[in-house]
């Protein structure tokens, strides 16, 4: 029975359309490209080729890397066929998961300290991640940069998560000093006034509707 194909097997699918790969090999690319926006395709890397092997849509072959025996994976005509067609079809929108911000939503049942603790880790997190784009952009325009021909993709793609994290950054700078300017005991604060306070100075997304 062939295994089902779920959008992680349809991502390892789209790097073996580029060329074939070992899965040392696909580790390394995933963790430069899929895992900055489907990070669980590291995490099931090792299944998904032998199952996509299983669907007829990938071969496998032995090889090496280095002394080391391993796995090359290569796709199939009918693999760049199943690929185009899952491309074809609209893909679900952003799903947010980051085990901060739900410390940082309950951080009335924790103390002041671990709450600042977790903007901060936040801010050095995402600075951090900035920083790696920066060098990846860099990379690129002085053509050291894989897959070159892929640029105006791999642009559109490096602005979303450029734009994102710097979304991210800005956000936690500003609720770090909110939450220092806050009085150590909350039930001082005028809370309805607060929240009032904070969504009136929210962005407005009309302007770019």
């Amino acid at each position: 029975m062939v295994p089902a194909l779920t959008s992680t097997s349809y991502a390892v699918l789209a790097l073996l359309a580029l060329q074939p790969w070992t899965t040392y090999q696909l580790a390394r690319q995933t963790e430069r490209s899929l895992g900055w926006i489907w990070p669980r395709a590291i995490s099931r890397l090792y299944e998904e080729p032998k199952k996509l092997v299983a669907a007829g849509l990938a071969t496998s072959r032995p090889g090496a890397t280095g002394r080391r025996r391993s796995t090359v994976y290569a796709i199939t005509p009918e693999g760049r066929h199943a690929l185009a067609a899952w491309l074809a079809e609209p893909g679900t929108g952003p799903v947010l998961e980051c085990e901060a911000l739900v410390k940082i939503a309950y951080a009335d049942q924790g103390t002041r300290d671990g709450l600042l603790a977790n903007l901060t880790a936040l801010i050095d997190e995402t600075t951090a991640k900035l920083r790696f784009g920066e060098m990846i952009a860099a990379s690129y325009l002085a053509g050291q940069g894989p897959f070159q021909e892929r640029l105006p993709l791999s642009g559109v793609m490096w602005r979303f998560l450029w734009e994102y994290h710097v979304t991210v950054l800005q956000w936690a700078r500003w609720a770090r000093d909110e939450v220092t300017a806050w009085p150590e005991d909350l039930s001082q604060l005028d809370v309805t006034a607060e929240f009032r306070r904070i969504v009136s100075a929210a962005s407005d997304p009309r302007a770019a509707w």
